[in-house]
């Protein structure tokens, strides 16, 4: 059989053999299986939430939904250059890389081979050359290997939904960062404005000094309310460049304080559907992230099991080699192999058997994982519906209050330039009005944020795509 021959037969055999392959793994286990499992208590929920807002399915897109140019460019920024992200991303392509190389080991290792030499002994000089190819393979007779592969593209899918879920994290984030920087600014207009009130206050308390209408405790009453607004003004500039700050460093931008952030809170939009219970268990990327580390788990564990029973390799090879005084004799210059070796492990100390123990321990974990991601995220939904409908409840309560104060500061003034009240009363009506706004500013900011949190507890994404 000449070399080039014996070369065709040798890759041949190699390629069916590789063919034939080992028994594919098991199939890891069904979602329901994973939820009976970890779920022994809630495997039949309920067909709607105890306290949904609207029935219907979960609709993504929810970004869009505030109307907000501006917004929806911030969070792609955010998506854009997060550093944070980017190194997600890279744990990605790294989870990406190790599925493909457990997948590399089912298939045949094949290696080329060359090279010479030259001896001199004395006056003469032999040379020799030569070039082989060589093949092995372990067949996959019980499993190991897929198994293996198996529990590294799970690993990746439940990677890839870590992923998913960053991101929709992220969004999350961006946007409630733009509003707490839109409540600090809100807040600190309303500091200055605070300022401005207790200094006409005091002229006007100063004038009426001069004429002999009140005495100097109410001058000094009205100096130290200026003083103190004065001192809110300071910390609600601090507080605004500080979350104006933050907002910057989750963009990717050096945190310079200058990001410009709108003056005024959008509508919160209207009611979201909340759809079913059990539609969550399939929808949010971090369950089902949990779910495919439970399925490489047992992947794993089969892995493990087969570990323990004999492997069959194969291996062939084929070349040439060149010497002179095999030249000169007229020896054969090819060589060809086939080989087989099987190899049976016994597990005198038991570390074996102990490492299926291990991953079926962690096997276990998993599970358990699982259950506690899905519990979680069923109180993440219950609470943001139930907050959903406080904090509208405590917005209209805080606006009347907002409204209250306001006409009973007008009567106070009123009274106190008869002289019927004392600039004490004035100021205290002044404080309550000022301490409801304040709240009111706050609630409009919350009513954003628990929006935002139940459209990420409901998995919803946040692209229209």
């Amino acid at each position: 059989m000449s070399l080039r021959l014996r070369l065709a037969v040798c890759v041949t055999t190699t390629a069916l053999l590789a063919g034939c392959g080992g028994a594919p793994p098991k199939p890891g286990p069904a979602q329901t299986d994973i939820v009976e499992e970890a779920l022994p208590q809630t495997t039949d929920v309920a067909a709607s939430w105890s306290t949904a807002v609207d029935q219907g399915a979960v609709a993504d897109g929810w970004l869009t939904s505030f109307n907000d140019d501006k917004l929806v460019a911030i969070v792609e920024e955010a998506l854009s250059n997060n550093r944070g992200l980017a190194a997600a991303a890279a744990n990605l392509d790294v989870a990406a890389g190790f599925a493909k190389q457990a997948g590399a080991r089912l298939a045949p290792a094949v290696n080329i081979g060359a090279g010479g030499q030259s001896t001199a002994r004395g006056d003469t000089t032999t040379n020799t050359s030569g070039a082989s190819l060589n093949v092995s393979w372990e067949v996959d007779v019980w499993g190991k290997l897929s198994a293996a592969a198996a529990a590294a593209e799970e690993a990746f899918r439940a990677t890839e939904a870590d992923f998913e879920f960053g991101r929709q994290s992220l969004a999350a984030q961006t946007a409630k960062a733009w509003f707490l920087a839109t409540e600090a600014n809100l807040q600190k207009r309303l500091a200055e404005e605070a300022v401005d009130i207790y200094t006409r206050i005091l002229k006007i308390v100063q004038t009426r000094l001069d004429v002999g209408s009140v005495g100097p405790q109410d001058v000094f009453l009205a100096k130290a309310d200026l003083a103190s607004a004065k001192e809110r003004q300071r910390q609600a500039q601090g507080a605004f460049e500080q979350a104006v700050r933050s907002l910057e460093v989750i963009l990717g931008r050096y945190p310079s304080a200058e990001l410009e952030v709108p003056r005024e809170f959008v509508p919160v939009p209207p009611g979201v559907p909340a759809g079913v219970p059990s539609e969550l268990l399939e929808r949010r990327p971090d369950i089902v992230a949990a779910e495919r580390q439970v399925a490489a788990a047992f992947q794993r564990v089969e892995a493990a099991k087969a570990a323990k029973l004999p492997s069959l390799s194969l291996t062939a090879s084929a070349g040439s080699s060149s010497n002179e005084l095999v030249d000169l004799i007229g020896v054969s210059q090819g060589f060809f192999s086939v080989g087989a070796n099987l190899l049976a492990p016994i597990d005198v100390g038991g570390g074996l058997q102990a490492q299926v123990d291990i991953e079926t321990a962690q096997q276990k974990a998993a599970i358990a994982n699982y259950g506690q991601a899905a519990l979680a995220a069923f109180s993440e939904v219950e609470t943001a519906l139930s907050n959903e409908v406080l904090t509208a409840e405590r917005e209209l309560l805080l606006q009347a209050s907002v409204d209250n104060n306001d006409k009973a500061l007008g009567t106070a003034n009123t009274q106190y330039q008869a002289g019927a009240i004392d600039l004490l009363s004035v100021l205290q009506m002044q404080a309550r009005l000022l301490n409801s706004r304040i709240g009111l500013i706050r609630i409009k900011n919350a009513r954003l944020a628990q929006r935002i949190d139940l459209h990420l507890a409901l998995g919803g994404d946040f692209s229209d795509s």
